[in-house]
């Protein structure tokens, strides 16, 4: 029977798509985030800081009877991938989960709680892990806020009545916007900056690799199930759109879907590479009536991500990222996604609100310099 589900993190690329998920299958749905996810769908939006304790025990003491939280919020630092070791983000992600969670489980309503890791979890940043990585292993011996998170999590639900389950997403994909890690809006920039200028679509990229992908609308549909499914009490689960993918591969595929020609490979970081280019984009997004002409506010810090997941700089090919997602399968959630095909949807997407240009405008656009 539907609950109340706070999602905090809800304008992010995880929770903008849990909004819409339980939202139509009829939960009531409260939105926290500093931005409103702007969705259709019926939700009530609230602006909330989750590093201002104090703003947090606000904002619960106004709510009625939820039920259920999403935490899919996360801090990271201005420079990503090095801030993955900062004891400040470490620290900055607990004290947000404790914030909201502390005088949430005081309600004494509060059932289930989705939390979030990832493939950090088994040190894809630090070294190379066997492969297929298991949700059984030992943790992993490195420092990450994902051990202070879930421990608390854990420690507090024991307490207080409330269950957890813990998430390890592959590298998540949607349509949400000014997120942390979301490539596709960066991609689609790339794209029509580059067709501005004659160019195609060259991959910018390092040396083939193989790793899965997984659909935010996915990840939601896992959470739904979640929510009330006893084989998901107290577990941790991988989870993947259930294929494997090569970005060389599929790139001619996403450029069909931006209506982009293709071309040899150019490797840059588009870290450096982009940014530089805020002033072309926003005099482009004006001229195509776009609607985000802020490029740092359209990519958030996923152009720190596109190069890491690229493996741009990368002198040999690094070593497969493949995860089992056996486990989640036999608790009973099987949905699947092909990744090629999420790929052409969350791009037309992302067509449809405006954030990038069509196929036929994009195409246009090296021809009309």
């Amino acid at each position: 029977m539907p609950g109340h589900v706070l999602i905090a993190g809800a304008s992010g690329v995880i929770g903008r798509a849990a909004v819409e998920r339980f939202a139509a299958a009829g939960w009531r749905v409260t939105a926290l985030s500093r931005r409103d996810p702007a969705l259709a769908c019926a939700y009530d939006h609230r602006a909330v800081d989750l590093t201002d304790a104090a703003a947090c025990a606000a904002a619960v003491a106004a709510l009625d009877a939820p039920t259920h939280l999403v935490y899919a919020a996360v801090f990271e630092e201005a420079d990503l991938v090095t801030g993955w070791r900062s004891e400040r983000q470490m620290a900055t992600n607990l004290a947000m989960l404790r914030n909201l969670l502390e005088p949430l489980a005081a309600t004494g309503t509060l059932r289930h709680v989705s939390q979030f890791q990832g493939t950090k979890a088994y040190g894809v940043h630090i070294r190379p892990f066997p492969v297929p990585a298991r949700e059984s292993w030992p943790r992993h011996d490195h420092a990450n806020f994902y051990w202070l998170q879930e421990d608390f999590a854990r420690d507090l639900g024991a307490r207080t009545g409330f269950d957890l389950t813990v998430w390890r997403p592959q590298v998540v994909f949607g349509d949400a916007v000014g997120a942390v890690m979301n490539i596709l809006p960066v991609i689609g920039a790339f794209a029509v900056l580059e067709a501005a200028e004659g160019r195609p679509l060259a991959f910018p990229g390092g040396p083939d690799y193989v790793l899965e992908a997984v659909d935010a609308r996915l990840v939601a549909g896992a959470l739904l199930w979640a929510a009330d499914a006893e084989g998901a009490r107290g577990e941790t689960f991988n989870i993947t759109n259930g294929d494997v993918f090569v970005w060389r591969n599929v790139w001619p595929a996403i450029a069909e879907a931006l209506g982009a020609a293709t071309g040899p490979d150019a490797p840059r970081s588009l870290a450096d590479t982009l940014p530089p280019r805020s002033e072309e984009w926003r005099a482009l997004a004006t001229r195509l009536g776009l609607a985000e002409p802020d490029l740092g506010a359209l990519m958030g810090r996923s152009h720190h991500y596109a190069d890491f997941v690229f493996a741009t700089g990368a002198k040999r090919p690094p070593a497969p990222v493949i995860v089992s997602t056996i486990k989640l399968r036999q608790a009973g959630f099987h949905a699947c996604t092909d990744t090629e095909t999420m790929f052409r949807e969350l791009v037309a997407a992302l067509q449809a609100r405006r954030i990038l240009p069509s196929r036929e405008e994009l195409a246009h656009l090296g021809r009309d310099r």
